[in-house]
Formats: structure tokens, sequence, C-alpha cells
């Protein structure tokens, strides 16, 4: 859509059918789902113009109004023995953690305004233990863990720890700015997208898989189709991941000759013409200026072995959804996203069995405002699942394994949950499996590799990766990766 604003000749490639990849829709026995979507994160409420959500609006000419952004009610992450509430006003959580961690409250607003003043969308940051950089502010490993928990859930490809820089991005758009959902669903946000795409002038090849990269004196010089067909273009962007998409191009090919490196920052302003909106950038200090706390005690930077490994990521999730013949509400349930840990320490991995259903994810849809006026309630439950053990199941043992996972998640959910069972009307799941068959994702991996390609540089001078593995967080981050990468590359 950003290339198309400038006269840019687009054709986007589709392996599938529909649209979305990662977060796309789907309809089964008459029913519509969402896949990937329990909420946008970075809402912003209208006539804010510094921040994510509008910025990318404005780059892409579509009005806010399009996307028909609804707030969440209120949220919650649940432990043992704690509760945190929070809404799209910071100050409930802050109000939180000054009453269930009253030693921690003068820490937690230094996060928060520590939070606020960081970089985040710097291309050429380092890694840096966000662990450690919590322990700056905060002594109380629960608090820390039950801040981790939906910021992990929510777009760490890491396992235990995650990149400062990332956790900063999902703890503003979670925390600092706030939750939403258009009442369509992701459909909404896609036939947004679709629309401005065609209006002007882009083209689509659905069904079309890419069988090769076809590679050239360290160019891509032709894109091949299963079709049979060859695509020229002086550019090329692919969002199917970096291993993925390495994996197209012929082994041994000469890596990019040195070229400068581009602008630290998101999303340059192109200079071909003065159509476009004033870029998306941040003028804000440095994690060091910052924070006097980090300055004085640095985290740790990954080098050599203790780099993020560059191979693809291994965190996958199996998704459970229960329609009810009623709302949740109705029930005594109206939190509108639940996310929990049966122990006080929390553990982000990779299982060892099929489904770790220690912790997860329980949203409700119909709890955001506006969104209660539906028939059937429904109950989405997102667990860390293991994509090598449901990969390996002969089919008809795939589906017995489903229904068995399904049943474990459900038992463990329902701690904090009043007993809808007997109001389930219709229930599916979707696996690794399924993700992988649908997204071309190694192993089902939902946010991509562990190392991230901040820049969107591959070792071929015109391929670039925008979307999961360039590193933006969420459906605004995809949105605004791929911005980026047009304007960095696309545009100059």
């Amino acid at each position: 859509v950003r290339l198309t604003c400038f006269d840019k000749r687009v054709c986007i490639v589709e392996r599938h059918e529909q649209f979305g990849g990662l977060n796309s829709f789907y309809r089964l026995d008459g029913r519509q789902f969402d896949v990937g979507l329990h909420a946008l994160t970075n809402y912003v409420p209208p006539g804010v113009r510094s921040a994510p959500l509008p910025k990318l609006l404005r780059q892409l000419r579509i009005p806010r109004d399009e996307w028909d952004l609804h707030e969440q009610t209120w949220s919650e992450v649940r432990f043992p023995h704690h509760r945190l509430r929070f809404s799209n006003d910071v100050s409930l959580l802050v109000s939180q953690v000054a009453e269930v961690f009253p030693r921690q409250a003068d820490g937690f607003v230094r996060l928060v305004e520590f939070a606020r003043g960081y970089d985040d969308v710097s291309l050429h940051a380092p890694w840096r233990s966000t662990r450690q950089a919590l322990a700056a502010f905060l002594s109380d490993p629960t608090l820390i863990d039950m801040i981790l928990c939906p910021v992990m859930y929510y777009g760490s490809a890491e396992e235990h720890d995650l990149d400062l820089t990332h956790f900063v991005t999902m703890f503003k758009s979670l925390f600092l700015q706030g939750l939403a959902r258009p009442r369509g669903g992701v459909r909404t946000i896609i036939s947004s997208l679709v629309r401005r795409f065609r209006a002007q002038g882009g083209q689509f090849r659905m069904k079309c898989g890419v069988t090769r990269l076809v590679v050239d004196d360290g160019r891509v010089r032709a894109v091949a189709l299963e079709t049979g067909e060859v695509l020229t273009a002086p550019i090329v962007f692919s969002s199917a991941g970096y291993h993925e998409t390495m994996a197209l191009c012929p082994a041994g090919e000469p890596r990019a000759s040195a070229r400068a490196e581009p602008p630290a920052r998101c999303a340059s302003e192109p200079r071909a013409s003065a159509r476009a909106e004033p870029p998306v950038r941040t003028e804000t200090p440095s994690a060091v200026e910052a924070s006097t706390a980090l300055s004085a005690g640095t985290p740790g930077q990954r080098q050599g072995s203790d780099a993020p490994p560059d191979v693809p990521g291994v965190l996958s999730f199996v998704e459970s959804i229960c329609v009810l013949n009623c709302l949740p509400k109705t029930l005594g349930h109206e939190s509108t996203i639940t996310f929990f840990n049966h122990a006080d320490t929390f553990e982000y991995a990779c299982p060892a069995e099929p489904v770790d259903v220690r912790s997860g994810v329980i949203c409700c849809p119909s709890n955001f405002e506006r969104h209660d006026d539906v028939a059937e309630g429904v109950i989405r439950f997102t667990s860390l699942a293991r994509a090598d053990a449901w990969e390996s199941f002969p089919e008809e043992e795939y589906r017995r394994q489903k229904q068995v996972w399904h049943e474990r998640v459900v038992e463990q959910a329902l701690r904090y949950l009043p007993d809808f069972r007997p109001h389930v009307v219709y229930t599916d799941t979707f696996t690794p499996r399924t993700i992988r068959r649908y997204t071309s994702h190694l192993g089902g991996a939902v946010y991509g590799a562990p190392r991230k390609r901040r820049d969107g540089r591959t070792p071929i001078e015109n391929l670039f990766i925008c979307g999961t593995d360039q590193g933006f967080l969420g459906i605004i981050g995809a949105c605004l990766s791929g911005i980026t990468v047009a304007n960095l590359y696309g545009l100059e």
C-alpha cells in the first residue's frame, strides 16, 4: 500500500486463497473465526497524532473509522497468589501494582517513565537482556514475571528472555497505549488494506506459491512461481520469514557487496514525492539517556555465543475456540483478556509435551466495548505448543490429540472462568501443524526466528525482509514494518 501511494507498480504473490497470513480469518460451518487476533495493540483515542496507529494510517491514507476500533473493558494477569488488572489507562495498572506490590510501586513508576522515553524503533539497537534491565527497577521476581507474561505471549520469539527493545515496544503497546478490536474482527483491517491497495493499482497473484528466487551476482533477477511463470522486479520484499525466504535462494549464492547503512530510524522520509505523510519516527532519547538506573548498571549485551541463535524459531501455539449460546458476561466473566500462569515462576519456552497448560491466554471478543450485541459468545484459549510433536502424529491420532488437549486446556482455564461448558455449541482447535500449513513458517513459529533483521536487509542486495522477522511486533508492527522497508528501500 505504501509503495502504491507513489505510483510504484507492485504485485503481491500469496500462496493461499486468503489474505493475512498469521493474522487472518476463516469460515467453518457458517461461522467466522479470527486467526491470530486477540486484540489490536497500540490503541490511542481519536485526536492523538504522535503514536504508531495514527501515523501508519496517515502513511497508508486510510481513514481511522474504516477500522471501526473499540476498546477493551479491562484485562488482567493472574498468578496463583496475585492478580493485576489493566486497561487502556495506564493509571489502573500503576495503582494495581501499588496495591498488590506496595514495595515495588516507585520502581514501577520509574519503569513506566523509562519505557515512555526509550527509542524502540531504532533499526540498529544492540541486543540487551530485558530481565537484567527490569532488575534495575524491580526486585520482586513475581512482579517481573507478571509483566513479562503478556509481553512475551504477545510478541517474543525468544525463550525465557527477550530483547529490551522488543520488550519496550510491547510494554508501550499493551500498557501505555492499549487494546482494541474491530467489530468485524481482523477481516475489517485486511479488507481495508486490500481495498486501498487495489484502488491504487496494486496487483495480486493468489493461490500462487514461489518455488525459487533466481539470484545472479548478488541480486534477485526473477521470482519463479508454482504456475511456471517468472516475474521480474527491481526490488523484492518478503514477509515469508528470513529463513523461509533464504531457503528459496540457490545455495552458495554470492553475498551482496558492501553498501552504506540505512538511516537508523523507522520509516525514513522518501525524497521522491511531496505527497507522502511525514515519516513514522521518534525523537525520544536513547535508553542510557532515559534512565539513570540503567546508566549505573547497563544490562549485559549478547555477543558471540550469547547472541540470539540464527536459526528458525521454536515457539508455537495451540488455540482452542469455544462458541457459546450466551455471552461470557452473562456467566459472570467480564475480563476482555486474561493472561494466566499457574506457578509463581513463569516459564516461556517450547514445552516438553505437545501443549503446556501451565500458562496461557483467555480472550473473550464480546468483552470489548460495543461487541456484545451478538447472539453467540466466543472464548479463545491460547497455549504454548511443541511443533514437532504435532507434526509427528498420524492423521487419526492427530485429530484425537486435538480433542485431548482441548479438554486439558479448558480444564486448566476453569480456574479463572465460570464453568461455561454446558453452554458450548461449537468448538475448533488449530495447532502448529495448522500454522505451518497456512503460513509456511518453519515449525509453525508464530513470532518467527529469535534473531531479527531490524534493518530489513538480507545478504542479497535487492531482497528485503518485512513482517515477523524484521522485528516490529503485532498487527500495527506488521504495518509499520512494511512502511519502514518501503520507505528505506522502495522510495529512496
